[in-house]
This record gives C-alpha cells, sequence and structure tokens, in this order.
C-alpha cells in the first residue's frame, strides 16, 4: 500500500516525521489567530501555539513519539493529525477498557476550508486504526462556544460519550466504532 495518496480532491496525506514539526506549528498558529480572530480566545488562548509554555516540545514529540499525517495541497502542508494509542494523560479522559486509537491533534488551515482535509485526515486515522487490528477511535476536543466542534466529528463519524473539565475548559470525548 503508498503510504502517500490522493483523498480529498487535490489534497494527499503522508505520514508525517520531525522534519513536519515547523510546519504543524505554523498551523496551529494560524489556528490560533483564525480563532481569535472569530472572538474565540477559550478553545487555545491568545498566544500563538509556537510560543506556549512547552507548545514546540509537544509538537516535537508527537513527530517522534506518535503517528503523525500530514495532509497536503501541491506539497504545501494544510493539516495535520496525530494518532496515538490513548489520551493525553494530562487531560481527565476516562480509560477506554479496550484497545483503542486516540486522535490527539487535528487542525487544518482555514484558508482551505470545505475542502474535505479534516475528514480525510479522520479517515486515515480510522483506515490506521483497522489495519492496528483496533476497532475503538476516539477523540476529545473543546465542547464550548456553540458545539460546533462536537457537531463536526459527529459529522465524521463520531458519537459523544464523556464529558469533562479540564480546569475551566469543557471537553467532549467522541468514539467511533470501526467494522
Amino acid at each position: 500500500m503508498n503510504d502517500t495518496r490522493d483523498t480529498a480532491p487535490g489534497i494527499r496525506i503522508r505520514p508525517g516525521g520531525p522534519a513536519d514539526a515547523p510546519a504543524v506549528l505554523d498551523l496551529l498558529d494560524a489556528a490560533v489567530a483564525w480563532m481569535n480572530a472569530r472572538g474565540n480566545t477559550e478553545q487555545w488562548g491568545t498566544v500563538p501555539y509556537s510560543r506556549t509554555p512547552g507548545g514546540v516540545a509537544r509538537v516535537e514529540r508527537y513527530t517522534t513519539e506518535n503517528a503523525l499525517y500530514v495532509a497536503e495541497s501541491d506539497g504545501v502542508p494544510v493539516g495535520a493529525l496525530v494518532l496515538d494509542s490513548g489520551p493525553s494523560p494530562r487531560l481527565p479522559v476516562p480509560p477506554a477498557g479496550e484497545p483503542e486509537r486516540y486522535v490527539r491533534l487535528l487542525v487544518t488551515d482555514r484558508r482551505h476550508a470545505g475542502r474535505g482535509i479534516g475528514a480525510a485526515l479522520l479517515a486515515r486515522a480510522a483506515e490506521e486504526t483497522r489495519r492496528a487490528g483496533v476497532r475503538l477511535l476516539r477523540v476529545d476536543c473543546w465542547a464550548g462556544g456553540d458545539g460546533a466542534l462536537v457537531a463536526y466529528y459527529v459529522r465524521n463519524g463520531f458519537t459523544p460519550t464523556d464529558r469533562f473539565r479540564s480546569g475551566t475548559w469543557p471537553g467532549q470525548v467522541l468514539a467511533r466504532r470501526l467494522g
């Protein structure tokens, strides 16, 4: 099987690595700026991700300790997904009680919104989960605001399971059973 393939029109997804850390940080910084411009300062705060304490180190760990997938358009990164064997130990997420794969990060370039980049990355996560012989894919997300992010994951085949709080940050765990 080819590790780099077309998914959404004009989008290719490939495995990532340490050399992709700067691109992932750029995507995260742009996402924070986009959210802030829309009045959302609660989800990821107001400081660019690359300048948050531990932000750079976290992304570098994602590229070496987890499975990173990068979506590209014309060779330019337009999205990234990090797949792990479980949730962040920093969050009060209930254990799955069975083997799982966990989406630790999903970020896309908002300048390419509507092209199906996030959905293509989630489809790749489901494919990789099945390939590993695992039947449960989970994700957590910010459950504040108007609930649009939770609704996005529902549209992509996930079902809300557990709610949690991390300080004042409201979170939602969602699960997708794979056949």
